[in-house]
């Protein structure tokens, strides 16, 4: 996380439009420390406060907004804010419960964290076979938006309860029969003894902007944007390198994964050995390594890649 730092003011006006690009991300929470090193990683240096709104970069033109994550669209809806990351669930469920007012609102990248499920579950007891059985129950949850659109595609009729929060007593307290709530682990449903039955949605961060107009913000956007980008890229690549018989070499090369033309360069006093490098853009997993010594490979050494820019 970044340095704390309590004696930043707040801004005089913090919609005016003075060259800085303004990102909404989740106060706090499971999505606000992995956005935060998101930013850090693509090199935007952060000083945070502790109960503000506001913090600011230092080495780019950019301000943070910390909000809670049901808020962040609408600061992008009415451009306090130009761009946001949030969880998919949240932003699906704005758009089914208001598509006029959040429809302006774009998914730009999918960043690999803060996955979660939106489920429908019921007590252990229930007798369940498929959605059709919700018919005539009531479903308690915090998505009445998405909840709705799934039983009316699917010709179900139930009654929809809306809580805000501890959706899984629903059942217990007997508010409902049965839930749509967000899942990890699932330890939560099996703790107040509910099991899970149909998936609404797989859910994860996602980078989010409105409709920017402002060329100089556009400008700023696409630098963040190609930062970002070359982060992903990276976390996901591994850099590969290993010394191959020649005669093995093109087995070896059809074993990398994710790499489709790799650096061969001679082994000085070997004829008959060359060294391979590469980058991999996907994980390295043993059994990979161990099908490359297989085919000849030898001193084989796989690293994670900081930074990556094409």
């Amino acid at each position: 996380m970044p340095n704390i730092n309590p004696t930043i003011p707040h801004p005089a006006n913090p919609m005016a439009n003075d060259g800085r690009l303004k990102i909404a991300l989740q106060k706090s929470g499971r999505l606000s420390e992995m956005s935060f090193r998101l930013l850090e990683k693509a090199g935007i240096s952060l000083t945070k406060s502790r109960d503000q709104l506001l913090c600011k970069a230092h080495n780019f033109p950019l301000d943070v907004f910390l909000v809670r994550d049901d808020d962040i669209p609408a600061f992008l809806a009415t451009n306090v804010c130009q761009v946001g990351i949030l969880g998919q669930n949240v932003l699906l469920e704005k758009k089914a419960l208001s598509a006029k007012k959040y429809g302006v609102l774009d998914e730009v990248l999918t960043l690999a964290f803060g996955r979660c499920r939106l489920s429908i579950a019921t007590p252990t007891g229930f007798s369940y076979e498929n959605i059709s059985s919700l018919n005539g129950k009531t479903i308690a949850t915090s998505y009445r938006g998405l909840l709705a659109a799934y039983l009316q595609e699917r010709g179900v009729d139930a009654e929809i309860v809306t809580m805000e929060g501890a959706v899984e007593v629903a059942p217990r307290t007997h508010l409902a029969e049965a839930i749509c709530d967000l899942v990890s682990t699932g330890n939560t449903l099996v703790s107040n003894g509910l099991k899970e039955q149909d998936t609404i949605l797989q859910s994860q961060a996602v980078l989010i902007k409105n409709r920017i107009k402002d060329q100089d913000l556009k400008v700023i956007y696409e630098k963040m944007l190609s930062r970002i980008r070359a982060v992903l890229r990276a976390d996901n690549s591994r850099y590969i390198m290993l010394n191959s018989p020649i005669a093995a070499l093109d087995a070896i090369k059809a074993v990398l994964p994710g790499s489709s033309s790799p650096t061969v360069m001679p082994l000085q006093g070997r004829e008959d050995m060359v060294a391979i490098h590469a980058v991999c853009e996907e994980e390295v997993f043993w059994p990979t390594m161990e099908e490359l010594q297989r085919s000849g490979a030898s001193s084989i050494l796989v690293v994670p890649i900081e930074k990556m820019l094409n």
